[in-house]
């Protein structure tokens, strides 16, 4: 009974933040008294109904062990340029698995300005961060984002799978020429699963007709 009773107090806690505002949820997040419960219940509530205003509460979490991941899970679905410009800036600031999952929020967006900073970290000592890196290079798929894996190509098979989604993505859009040079670069490596080398080479005369 006693169980019942604690799982319906919950319940009904997280019904009450739910049905909450946004000016609300903010405060909920910004006040050192609030429980870690309430916290990740604001979090998700504004990952519905979230908006520019809430950026810079929720971007204060990011780096929080514990709340990381639902305040980054809240910017995600904001459609307003400053959440970019938050996770471009955590690129910076973040490492493990709060910096992996920055990472995939950002290839999420297809954040375009990100091509750079994401390339740094193609050589991240911690390669749950570099295959994360490299994945979201290959959905972005900007030519710059092409050039940057083409280069760690040459030394690495392991973004083989990025560098063949970023050239159907360049091809799909119509940029033929750096598609075409990325999977002109996947051939030129006789090591590569015949699996990949196929598929390389059957995008390769698609961009060229």
């Amino acid at each position: 009974m006693a169980d019942n009773r604690e799982k319906t107090v919950g319940q009904e806690k997280a019904e009450k933040i739910m049905a909450l505002d946004e000016k609300r949820l903010i405060k909920i997040l910004k006040s050192s008294k609030s429980t870690p419960f309430a916290r990740a219940k604001a979090c998700q509530r504004l990952a519905v109904i979230g908006t520019k205003q809430a950026v810079s509460a929720l971007s204060a979490l990011l780096a929080d062990p514990k709340f990381g991941h639902y305040a980054r899970f809240a910017l995600e679905p904001i459609p307003d340029a400053s959440v970019d410009d938050t996770l471009r800036r955590a690129l910076g600031q973040l490492k493990g698995r709060l910096l992996v999952g920055v990472i995939n929020s950002i290839a999420q967006r297809r954040d375009l300005k990100a091509a750079e900073p994401l390339a740094r970290l193609l050589d991240d000592p911690d390669a749950e961060v570099a295959a994360a890196a490299a994945a979201a290079l290959g959905r972005i798929a900007t030519p710059e984002s092409a050039e940057e894996l083409a280069k760690v190509l040459d030394y690495t098979k392991s973004v083989a799978g990025s560098c063949l989604e970023c050239a159907e993505r360049l091809l799909s859009q119509g940029a033929r020429e750096p598609a075409l040079a990325l999977y002109e670069a996947l051939l030129s490596r006789s090591d590569l699963p015949e699996s990949v080398r196929t598929m390389a080479a059957s995008g390769r005369e698609t961009a060229r007709s």
